[in-house]
């Protein structure tokens, strides 16, 4: 499915970048916001968005065969740091 809010692909809770390669005229992208690298390319959009729904669902695939768990986009945990008295303050509210 492709955000058109923000110009990313989206699937499985994963999102993905459309770039353009002017040199070599081809479509190519990356997942975003995990720490392994997945990469996809495609002549056109419509190669490009297969491409990237087949790049994550053979990670995830290859993630469950060796037993590895996948990274996900976002954990749910969001740290800040503050000052020491800020902290303080916070916690006694």
């Amino acid at each position: 499915m492709k955000d058109t809010m923000t110009k990313l692909l989206t699937h499985n809770g994963y999102s993905g970048t459309i770039e353009y390669d002017l040199e070599s005229r081809c479509l190519f992208g990356k997942v975003l916001y995990i720490n392994d690298l997945i990469v996809y390319q495609g002549v056109d959009l419509d190669e490009l968005e297969q491409s990237f729904f087949s790049a994550v669902d053979d990670y995830l695939e290859t993630c469950e065969e060796t037993g590895k768990s996948p990274n996900k986009p976002f954990s749910g945990s969001f740290n800040v740091r503050v000052s020491p008295d800020l902290h303080k303050k916070l916690c006694i509210k």
